[in-house]
């Protein structure tokens, strides 16, 4: 059995790439655009106090960290302060820091949950967010189209780019089952479901060594798994409606690595979020969603519906897993998500 879920990892991983390389010559003729649409403006002139959220774990980070403080150097501008993440707090108080010294802009070096975390802290301020990705999905960076395979090019961007606001979206959970409660800001895409129990059941010895590619074997074994779940929606503040789901996924921009413009309609400055319902019965109802996806077809498909809403609410009868950019933020009876327009100042590259 696993041989035969290995195997099958492999080829579905050929056939997204070479779907992946498609999409992405598809998408280059139909998008022009940025991924924001409001026009960027140079930031104020002058030297720039610099703060850095390094992850020490990341392969490049040392490297980062160098390349900072040479372009720093090189610009006449004070020396960047850095501040390490540790086990036990991926960011939260060096982002504090960061804002009390009075930092101008904040470059997080690590991965998409480093990001969050400094984003947080930053919503709603005047101090711009650069972005130095070390990760595996770094899927903001990629929807503001940074090249993430290119670190100086980042750093550059980070440093002495243009800048322009963008949303920011907020999760609020409750497990009445538990009665735990929490709240988590996001960037790109969270979600409730078989998307979250697939990140929560990852082998982090393959995503290490294949990448993001990694979920293809984590979401094949969880196909045959349990069907949907009976779960009641709102959007927008209205009432409450009873769907059967095996994710909803609450996207405030819609890039994901591979080349997939998941949503082309989901901008990250419009003030909306993009719902998706996905509730497949069969193995046809996969195939017809991942068609979709991959081609950008216009045709209905009646296993994944979209909507655009400020805000959306989840109930649930018993628990399900969660997540926000790729991390996983725990199992919840209650969801509600709210998007927080052009409330962080980002560094762009145009």
């Amino acid at each position: 059995m696993r041989n035969w879920i290995v195997g099958g990892s492999i080829a579905a991983a050929g056939a997204f790439a070479v779907t992946s390389w498609w999409g992405v010559r598809r998408l280059r003729e139909q998008h022009s655009r940025s991924a924001v649409g409001e026009p960027a403006q140079s930031p104020p002139p002058g030297p720039q106090q610099v703060a850095v959220i390094l992850n020490p774990i990341k392969a490049r980070a040392a490297e980062a960290e160098m390349l900072i403080e040479a372009a720093c150097r090189g610009a006449g501008w004070p020396k960047p302060m850095v501040f390490e993440t540790l086990v036990d707090d991926p960011g939260h108080s060096m982002a504090r820091k960061a804002l009390e010294a009075g930092a101008d802009v904040v470059i997080p070096c690590g991965g998409d949950g480093t990001v969050r975390v400094v984003a947080e802290a930053l919503a709603g301020t005047d101090v711009a967010l650069g972005l130095v990705p070390l990760g595996t999905g770094n899927l903001l960076a990629r929807n503001l189209d940074l090249d993430v395979t290119n670190l100086s090019h980042c750093v550059h961007t980070a440093l002495f780019g243009r800048q322009r606001r963008i949303d920011t979206a907020r999760m609020e959970l409750r497990n009445r089952v538990t009665g735990e409660t929490s709240e988590h800001t996001f960037l790109v895409i969270a979600g409730m479901g078989m998307d979250a129990e697939i990140l929560s059941d990852t082998n982090e010895d393959l995503k290490r060594a294949v990448g993001w590619i990694a979920y293809t074997e984590a979401g094949i074994r969880h196909m045959p798994g349990r069907r949907r779940k009976r779960v009641e929606i709102s959007l927008n503040d209205g009432e409450f409606q009873t769907r059967r789901v095996r994710s909803v996924l609450f996207a405030n921009c819609g890039k994901l690595p591979g080349g997939v413009d998941f949503i082309p309609e989901a901008y990250v400055d419009d003030g909306v979020l993009d719902i998706v319902v996905m509730s497949p019965r069969t193995l046809i109802g996969w195939i017809a969603m991942y068609l979709k996806v991959t081609f950008q077809h216009n045709r209905p498909v009646p296993a994944m519906s979209f909507y655009g809403a400020q805000n959306v609410r989840i109930r649930s009868a018993e628990p399900v897993e969660t997540q926000a950019d790729g991390d996983p933020t725990g199992p919840a009876t209650d969801i509600r998500v709210e998007v927080n327009p052009l409330s962080l100042l980002a560094r762009v590259a145009h």
